[in-house]
C-alpha cells in the first residue's frame, strides 16, 4: 500500500525492519563502494541547483554591501537578498523532501528484502563516512611527505586560507573537519531518516549542502553573502541542534568519559552554535588543542596534535558511527511499531 505524504509524520518507513536494515545497507554500500560518480550523485545535483541560483539572489561581490535598513528585516538593499535566498532555498527543500516522498512510497510494494535493499540504496548518497576519514588520512599522508602536500591536500577537505599554516595548523585542520564532518556527513542523516525517513535524510542534506554553499558572512564566487545565505545558515543550525550534541555524546560515550562541564564550557567558545559540540569533544579526548586563528581556540591547555591523533581520532570516530547506527536502528523499531 502507498503511503500518504502525512503519513510519514507518524510512519515514515514502508516496516520497522525494513527501515532498519535499510540503514545497514547504506552503510554497508559506503564501506564497500564509496560515493556514486557525480552525475548520479543528488548531492551533487543539490550543489548544481544552489550554484546556478546563486547568481539570482545574492548581490555582486562589487555592489555596496547588504545592511539592513531602518525599515527593518521586510526592507533589505539588494532587492531584498534575504527573501531571494529564503524563497530560493524553500523551493529547493520542498523539492527534495517531495522527491524522498514519492521514491519511498514505492517501497512498500517490493518484497521486503528488495525493499530494504533499494531504500539502502536511495539512502547511501545522503551520508559520507568512507569519503570522510579517507580524506582525512589523505591530508595526513601528504603531511608526512612535507608541508606544502599537507596544504595543498587540505584544500581539498576546508574552504579557509590554507597557505600560511603551519604542520600543526594543518593537523588541527582535519582533527576539526574530521569531527564536524562526522556530524554533518553521518550523524545527522541517519538522525533524521530515523526521525523522517528518507525525506528527512533529503531535506538535512539539502540543507547543510546549501549552508556549505550559501553560508558565509562575506564575499565567496564573487557574490556577497552576508544576507542572501543567512536563511541557508540559520535552517542548518536548526537542523543539526540535536545531531550535533548526539555526535558530542557519543564521542564520550565511546572513548571512556569525559566531564560535561568542561564539554559544554569548551563547545561554546565556538560562533557556530553546533560544530563546537563535537570539535570540543575531539580536543578533550584527545588531549590536544585545537584552534582557527582569530576565531576560537578549543582546550587551550593541550598539547599539539600529532599523526598518532588523526588516527585515534578515526578510531573513535568509527565507534561513534557504529553505535549510531545502532541506536538509529532500535530508535526506527520503537518508532514504527509504536504506531503500528
Amino acid at each position: 500500500m502507498t503511503l500518504q505524504p502525512f503519513e510519514y509524520l507518524l510512519q515514515p518507513w514502508p516496516s520497522a525492519w525494513v527501515g532498519a536494515a535499510a540503514l545497514g545497507v547504506a552503510l554497508m554500500i559506503d564501506r564497500l563502494w564509496g560515493e556514486l560518480p557525480n552525475r548520479w550523485h543528488p548531492v551533487v545535483w543539490m550543489g548544481r541547483y544552489l550554484s546556478g541560483v546563486a547568481k539570482y539572489i545574492a548581490p555582486s561581490a562589487d555592489a555596496q554591501p547588504s545592511r539592513p535598513s531602518a525599515a527593518g528585516w521586510f526592507h533589505l538593499p539588494h532587492q531584498n537578498a534575504f527573501w531571494r535566498g529564503a524563497a530560493a532555498w524553500l523551493v529547493g527543500a520542498v523539492a527534495m523532501v517531495l522527491l524522498g516522498i514519492v521514491l519511498q512510497s514505492a517501497v512498500p510494494a517490493l518484497p521486503g528484502l528488495v525493499g530494504a535493499l533499494v531504500l539502502g540504496c536511495l539512502l547511501k548518497p545522503l551520508l559520507a563516512w568512507r569519503m570522510l576519514y579517507q580524506e582525512v588520512q589523505a591530508v595526513e599522508a601528504a603531511l608526512a611527505e612535507s608541508l606544502a602536500h599537507g596544504r595543498a591536500r587540505l584544500r581539498w577537505l576546508v574552504s579557509r586560507d590554507v597557505d600560511q599554516l603551519t604542520e600543526t595548523q594543518v593537523r588541527e585542520s582535519i582533527i576539526e573537519s574530521l569531527a564536524e564532518n562526522l556530524n554533518d556527513s553521518v550523524v545527522a542523516p541517519i538522525f533524521w531518516f530515523a526521525v523522517l525517513g528518507l525525506p528527512g535524510a533529503a531535506l538535512y542534506r539539502f540543507a547543510n549542502t546549501a549552508d556549505a554553499m550559501w553560508g558565509y558572512r562575506g564575499v565567496r564566487d564573487g557574490y556577497q553573502w552576508e544576507w542572501a545565505g543567512k536563511w541557508a545558515a540559520r535552517a542548518d543550525d536548526c537542523l543539526s541542534w540535536i545531531p550535533a550534541r548526539i555526535t558530542a555524546a557519543g564521542l564520550v560515550l565511546v572513548s571512556g568519559g569525559l566531564s560535561w562541564a568542561s564539554l559544554w564550557r569548551e563547545a561554546n567558545r565556538t560562533p557556530s552554535p553546533n560544530s563546537g559540540w563535537p570539535m570540543a569533544a575531539m580536543a578533550l579526548l584527545l588531549k590536544v588543542r585545537l584552534r582557527k586563528p582569530g576565531v576560537y581556540g578549543l582546550n587551550d591547555t593541550g598539547r599539539a596534535p600529532k599523526a598518532s591523533d588523526t588516527s585515534l581520532a578515526i578510531r573513535f570516530a568509527k565507534k561513534v558511527v557504529i553505535v549510531d547506527v545502532l541506536v538509529a536502528q532500535l530508535a526506527i523499531l520503537l518508532i514504527a511499531y509504536s504506531f503500528a
